[in-house]
């Protein structure tokens, strides 16, 4: 999906005064940039995710959706590279990619490396042939950034990703994490979440399972992205994998499907003998795909509707996906206040805000469910919510997923999946590998589905929870 674009710009060591405020990313647009190298005409033009990925695609490989990722076209104004005349179609391709870095990266030291004379180097040394020679030679650019989420999209994965932000999806409906042991066991990616529906939840696979081997091939060294090209496919075709659950290992089959994913699962529940806030209106929302602003205000429509008297909005296992998603559902839930920050190397760029105009339910009491599944545009919301006194925040710490991307088409169907800043909480937190503090912890026992919560609001005693005082700060 091509998100509302936006032009990246040169970022101010303070924010300009008075504050600047951005409601949305601005109007859906094409914005192209031409690299004229005599008759050749290079393009560099955006698309993008939050950010992460799907069904095989991904963010920290989500397989389901986890960048915090606005879209964004670069604005280019260096001097092309002296033997300009004589460059290749393969060489302006590798010099689209290396523009896009060089204007839209947010750490202008590029990992400390002078990154003119990486592209004379590159320019002079590697071989660029072949498409693949090429693609090989912007994936060794992009290494040299040791940012795992500055990377090359090739074409059928950049076509991928642009539809699942749209909610269409084709895969296993697999959320997975960076590798890692828990406990001594196996090494292996980590299961964040099985989208509903989708051949993962259907065959039980659930967050926090480890992936061990993706058709035979062990996973304990596999890069998150290499995983998530593995997951993907053609419709209908397999996929075997080899699963950890606790402390049984099997091996689940499964066929990729296309599937259309709903952001939003709501359900009404009700506190026995409470007069206040008796009726509490719960909804999961499971990743901010284009649908899931308005998916959340359907939702709580449809529960005013049942007179509902307060709200749990739960984000537990929600790895992310579009920034701008992220801000409008904080804007439903908020009529003031400071969003997010966000920032580069040289501090605050932008600061978003809400002023009243998209406010849906600023004043039912509201509480947040988090967990260490809880990512990217989910941690935005939740610690927005959190630092503006708006909710109470119950769980665990969530992923700490600190940075934003913008994803850039480049001229041959490709993209490029580029870190443009960090963010912060309202509080000027950076969460970034630390994640979001909740305010209190979440018994052990705390069920993850809509049916469990309401059944643990009418039996508070079966999931250790005091539904009295569920709403109270402290």
């Amino acid at each position: 999906m091509l998100l509302p674009v936006r032009r990246p710009h040169a970022a101010p060591s303070r924010p300009a005064s008075p504050r600047h405020v951005s409601s949305s990313l601005g109007p859906r647009s094409r914005q192209v940039d031409r690299v004229l190298r005599g008759s050749t005409v290079a393009r560099a033009s955006p698309a993008a995710t939050d950010a992460s990925a799907s069904a095989g695609l991904g963010r920290r490989a989500v397989v389901g959706m986890a960048l915090a990722v606005s879209l964004s076209a670069p604005a280019y104004c260096r001097a092309p590279p002296p033997s300009a005349s004589a460059l290749t179609e393969e060489n302006l391709l590798f010099l689209e990619a290396w523009r896009a870095v060089d204007r839209a990266y947010y750490d202008k030291s590029f990992n400390g490396q002078s990154w003119f004379r990486y592209r004379e180097r590159a320019l002079r040394d590697d071989p660029m042939n072949t498409r693949q020679e090429t693609y090989a030679a912007i994936k060794k650019m992009l290494a040299t950034l040791d940012d795992p989420f500055t990377r090359l999209l090739e074409p059928e994965k950049f076509k991928s990703l642009r539809s699942g932000t749209q909610g269409a999806l084709t895969g296993v409906g697999l959320s997975i994490g960076y590798p890692l042991a828990l406990n001594g066991s196996p090494a292996g990616l980590s299961v964040m979440s099985a989208a509903p529906g989708g051949p993962a939840e259907k065959a039980g696979i659930m967050s926090g399972d480890v992936i061990l081997a993706i058709d035979d091939t062990s996973a304990q060294d596999m890069d998150i992205y290499d995983a998530a090209d593995r997951l993907q496919g053609p419709e209908g075709s397999s996929i075997d994998l080899t699963i950890l659950s606790g402390a049984d290992t099997r091996h689940v089959v499964l066929k990729r499907e296309r599937y259309t994913l709903n952001p939003v699962r709501s359900r009404m529940c009700e506190i026995p003998g409470s007069e206040d806030s008796s009726k509490i209106g719960y909804i999961k929302l499971t990743t901010f795909n284009q649908n899931a602003a308005g998916s959340v205000k359907e939702a709580i429509k449809k529960l005013r509707e049942n007179n509902v008297k307060a709200f749990v909005l739960d984000l537990r296992n929600n790895s992310g996906g579009l920034f701008p998603e992220g801000i409008e559902i904080a804007k439903i839930w908020m009529d003031k206040g400071v969003i997010v920050y966000i920032c580069d190397s040289r501090g605050v760029r932008d600061i978003y805000e809400a002023d009243g105009a998209s406010t849906v339910a600023a004043s039912e009491p509201l509480v947040v469910l988090v967990n260490k599944g809880t990512a990217s545009a989910s941690e935005i919301l939740a610690g927005a919510l959190k630092d503006n006194k708006r909710a109470v925040v119950y769980g665990e710490p969530t992923y700490g997923k600190g940075k934003i991307q913008s994803v850039f088409a480049l001229s041959d169907g490709s993209g490029l999946a580029v870190t443009v800043a960090r963010y912060e909480t309202p509080a000027h937190t950076d969460i970034d590998k630390v994640g979001v503090t909740p305010d209190r912890p979440l018994p052990a026992s705390f069920p993850t589905d809509e049916d469990g919560f309401c059944s643990c609001l009418r039996d508070p005693a079966s999931c250790n929870l005091n539904a009295a005082r569920l709403f109270v700060r402290s």
